[in-house]
C-alpha cells in the first residue's frame, strides 16, 4: 500500500522571546494590535470595600520581613566608581550571591505591600478612592521591601540577558541632553482604575531596589557608567521627592559589575536567560516559550475519525518532539482570510494527490466563527459539505473504492483503493467532519470530542447556531447516519451553551464561567458532579439544586475582584473539596464569574505543585485567565507555605517584579485596550 508522506518543517534553534516586536515600555500607552480570536476578558472589581467590613487580610505567615541588611546593603566593602551619588563596584561572583539571598527570603505579607503595588497616583482619585480613601498612610511606600533590579546597558535584551534584566527605558526619563539628568519613571497610572497593573511592577519595584547595571561586549565601559551615574541620580532624587513629604523610603545603592558577560556565562550558568549569541539558554523560566509549551502539548494531533487528525499548526520554535508527526498527506489550515474551497479547486488537489506520492496538499479554510449566521450563503454551505466529502473520500478509500466518481475529461485514471491517505486539520471544520464521518448530531460531536477523543476545544456561539441550522444536511449526507432528521431532539444543554465548554485543566477538575455553572445539564453530560463557586452563587431551581448532594457544592462567600478581598484563607477549604472530587473518581467544576481570576486562581493554587500558571492558563484556550496582581502575589506566597509543609528550602525561582512582567509582556497581544 502505497502512502505519500508530508514533511513538518525544519525545527529552528529556539530564539529569544519575547518576539522583538513586543516591548515593554511604561511610559506609552499605544493600543497595541490585538490576537484574532483571544482576548482578555473585562473583570468587574464589584462595589468597592466597606472599611471594617474588607475579607480579613491574610496570606502564608511571614515570620521575618525582608531584611534591609543584605549582602550589598549597607555597602561599605565595595570599592566606589563615583562619589555623589555614589556608585559602587560589584563582581559577578557577589551578584550571584546577592539574587540567592534575595530568592531565599519570605516576600513581605500582602497587607504590607497593598494597595501601594496596584499603584497610587496622586492625582488618580478613581484609584485612591478606591484604595486608600482618607487613609494617606497607605500610599506610603512599604519599607518591607528591599529587592534587587538588573539593569542592562543599551536596552538589546534579545541577548546576553540576565535572569530579570531590564531595560532602562521601563525605570528611567528619556535623557534631556542635560549630563544631570537622571529620574525614575513615574509609572503609577494618572487616570482609571485597574486592579492588573502588571506592567508597572518592574518600575515600581526598581524604586525600593539596589540597582545593578551591567553591558554586554557590543556596549562601552563608559556608556554603562554613564548609565549607572543617572541610575543613581534617580534615586536621590527620588529619596529626596519623598523626604520632602516626611517620609524616608530608605537608602538603596547603585552598582556597576566589574566582569564582563562571558564570566556569567561561564561560571553563573543558571543566571543567564539569553546568551551572547541571542540564543535561549533554558536555564530561566521564559513565560512567552512556557505559554506556547503547553498550548502544544495540550492541543497536539489526535485522531478524531479514520486518517483524520485534529490539531495546532506546527510552532517550529519548539521541541522538535512536539511539532505534529510527520506523514500528513493533507494538510489544511485555518485563516481568518481563507474561502471556502470550490469543488474545480478541490478536484485540482485531488489530481495532485493521485499523481504523485511525494506531493503533500495544504488546504486553507475559513477559521471557526467565520461562517456567520444568518448572512452565510448557500454557496459556503455547499462548499462545506464538499470538503467534508472530500476529506472523507481520502481518509477512506476503501469505504469508497465501489463507488463511481465523476472524472473530468483530462483526469488521470487512479485506483483509489490503493491510497491511504492521512488529513490535519484543525478546528473550524474538525466540529462538521466529526458530525459528517461519525454520523452525529450537533451535541453528541460537542461531548464525543471532548470527552471520549480527549480534545480541549473553542468554538463561537456562530458556530453551534450555524451547525444547528445544517444538522439535518450533513447527517442526510453522511455515510454513517441511520436515522430520522425530521425528528431530532435536541438536549436543553445545548441552547444555552455559548459555543465553549468548561476548560479541562486536569482529568478532575473543571475551569468555567458561572454561565457553565448555571447549565446543569451540561455539567452532568460532562461527568462533573460537583461545583466550587468563588463569590458567585450559582441559580437553579430548587427542584435542580435537590439533585445535587449539598456535600457537593461549596460557596465562598465574600470574595471579590476587587485586588482588596485575599484568597490565600480559602486556598486549604477549595483544595480539599477538589481532592474529595478527585478521590470520588468525579470531577470538580471551579467558576467565579468570567473564570479568569478567583476560580483561576483556586486552579493554579492546585496545580502548582508541578505544573503551574502556564498550564492552567494554555487549557483556557481563547479566554486569557488573569488573576489580578494581589491574587497573583498570594500564588507566590502559597508556594512558600507549600515549600515549607514538604520541609523544603525557601527558593524563589522568579522574583514578583520579573513575574509581573513576564505576564504584562504575555498579555499585551491579546489586550483591546
Amino acid at each position: 500500500m502505497a502512502a505519500a508522506v508530508a514533511r513538518a518543517p525544519a525545527i529552528h534553534e529556539r530564539a529569544s522571546t519575547p518576539p522583538p516586536h513586543l516591548t515593554l515600555n511604561t511610559s506609552s500607552r499605544g493600543t497595541p494590535a490585538a490576537v484574532p480570536n483571544k482576548h482578555i476578558p473585562i473583570c468587574s472589581p464589584g462595589p468597592r470595600p466597606i472599611r471594617g467590613l474588607e475579607t480579613p487580610p491574610a496570606s502564608p505567615p511571614t515570620k521575618n520581613p525582608l531584611e534591609n541588611s543584605t549582602i550589598i546593603y549597607p555597602p561599605d566593602t565595595f570599592a566606589r566608581l563615583v562619589e555623589d551619588p555614589p556608585v559602587y563596584s560589584i563582581d559577578a561572583h557577589t551578584v550571584a550571591r546577592a539574587l540567592d539571598q534575595v530568592a531565599t527570603q519570605p516576600l513581605p505579607d500582602p497587607k504590607l505591600v497593598f494597595p501601594w503595588l496596584h499603584g497610587l497616583h496622586a492625582e488618580n482619585q478613581i484609584q485612591l478612592a478606591f484604595f486608600v480613601a482618607r487613609r494617606k498612610a497607605l500610599r506610603r511606600v512599604p519599607k518591607c521591601i528591599r529587592g534587587i533590579t538588573i539593569v542592562k546597558a543599551g536596552g538589546d535584551l534579545s541577548s546576553s540577558r540576565l535572569k530579570g534584566a531590564i531595560s532602562p527605558a521601563e525605570v528611567l526619563l528619556a535623557e534631556t541632553g542635560c549630563d544631570d539628568s537622571g529620574e525614575f519613571l513615574e509609572c503609577d497610572p494618572k487616570d482609571g482604575f485597574s486592579v492588573r497593573n502588571f506592567q508597572i511592577q518592574a518600575c515600581k519595584m526598581a524604586t525600593v531596589s539596589d540597582i545593578i547595571v551591567y553591558g554586554d561586549q557590543r556596549t562601552s565601559k563608559d556608556d554603562v557608567s554613564r548609565l549607572a551615574k543617572r541610575i543613581a541620580r534617580a534615586q536621590k532624587a527620588c529619596r529626596e521627592k519623598h523626604a520632602a513629604s516626611g517620609y524616608d523610603i530608605g537608602l538603596f545603592n547603585t552598582f556597576v559589575v566589574s566582569d564582563s558577560f562571558d564570566v556569567f556565562e561561564r561560571e553563573h550558568q543558571d543566571l543567564v536567560a539569553v546568551d551572547a549569541k541571542g540564543i535561549m539558554t533554558g536555564n530561566v523560566m521564559d513565560f512567552f516559550y512556557w505559554e506556547r509549551l503547553e498550548m502544544c502539548s495540550m492541543s497536539k494531533a489526535s485522531e478524531i475519525s479514520h486518517n483524520v487528525f485534529l490539531g495546532p499548526t506546527p510552532d517550529s520554535t519548539l521541541d522538535p518532539t512536539l511539532v505534529h508527526e510527520p506523514g500528513f498527506d493533507v494538510t489544511i489550515e485555518t485563516s481568518d482570510l481563507a474561502q471556502v474551497p470550490d469543488s474545480r479547486s478541490l478536484k485540482a488537489m485531488r489530481q495532485v494527490l493521485v499523481g504523485s506520492e511525494n506531493a503533500p496538499v495544504h488546504l486553507e479554510f475559513p477559521s471557526s466563527g467565520s461562517i456567520m449566521p444568518p448572512t452565510w450563503s448557500q454557496a459556503e454551505v455547499d462548499g462545506l459539505m464538499e470538503t467534508c466529502r472530500w476529506i472523507y473520500e481520502l481518509a477512506n478509500p476503501e469505504a469508497t473504492s465501489n463507488a463511481p466518481e465523476e472524472k473530468d475529461s483530462d483526469e488521470t485514471e487512479t485506483d483509489t483503493d490503493t491510497l491511504h491517505r492521512r488529513i490535519y486539520g484543525e478546528l473550524a471544520l474538525g466540529l462538521t467532519y466529526f458530525m459528517y464521518a461519525e454520523g452525529l448530531t450537533v451535541h453528541e460531536a460537542w461531548v464525543r470530542l471532548h470527552k471520549e477523543k480527549g480534545r480541549n476545544f473553542f468554538a463561537y456561539p456562530s458556530d453551534v447556531a450555524l451547525l444547528t441550522s445544517i444538522q439535518p444536511r450533513i447527517l442526510q449526507e453522511s455515510p454513517r447516519w441511520r436515522g430520522d432528521v425530521l425528528h431530532l431532539q435536541e438536549p436543553k444543554w445545548l441552547s444555552r451553551i455559548d459555543g465553549s465548554l468548561p476548560s479541562r485543566i486536569l482529568p478532575y477538575m473543571y475551569l468555567g464561567n458561572l454561565n457553565h455553572a448555571n447549565n446543569p445539564d451540561l455539567l452532568k453530560e460532562l461527568g462533573i458532579t460537583r461545583i466550587l463557586s468563588v463569590g458567585e452563587p450559582i441559580s437553579w431551581p430548587q427542584s435542580i439544586r435537590e439533585q445535587w448532594p449539598s456535600e457537593n457544592m461549596l460557596f465562598i462567600d465574600r470574595v471579590q475582584d476587587n485586588g482588596v478581598d485575599p484568597l490565600t484563607d480559602e486556598f486549604d477549604r477549595c483544595l480539599e473539596f477538589i481532592k474529595q472530587g478527585k478521590l470520588a473518581n468525579t470531577a470538580t467544576l471551579v467558576h467565579c464569574r468570567v473564570g479568569v481570576s478567583r476560580s483561576a486562581t483556586i486552579c493554579i493554587a492546585e496545580v502548582m505543585n508541578e505544573l503551574g500558571f502556564c498550564f492552567v492558563r494554555a487549557r483556557r484556550l481563547n479566554v486569557i485567565i488573569q488573576p489580578h496582581l494581589r491574587f497573583t502575589y498570594e500564588l507566590m506566597k502559597w508556594d512558600e507555605s507549600l515549600r515549607l509543609k514538604r520541609g523544603q528550602p525557601l527558593r524563589r525561582e522568579l522574583e514578583w517584579a520579573t513575574v509581573a512582567r513576564e505576564i504584562a509582556l504575555m498579555n499585551k497581544p491579546y489586550s483591546r485596550q
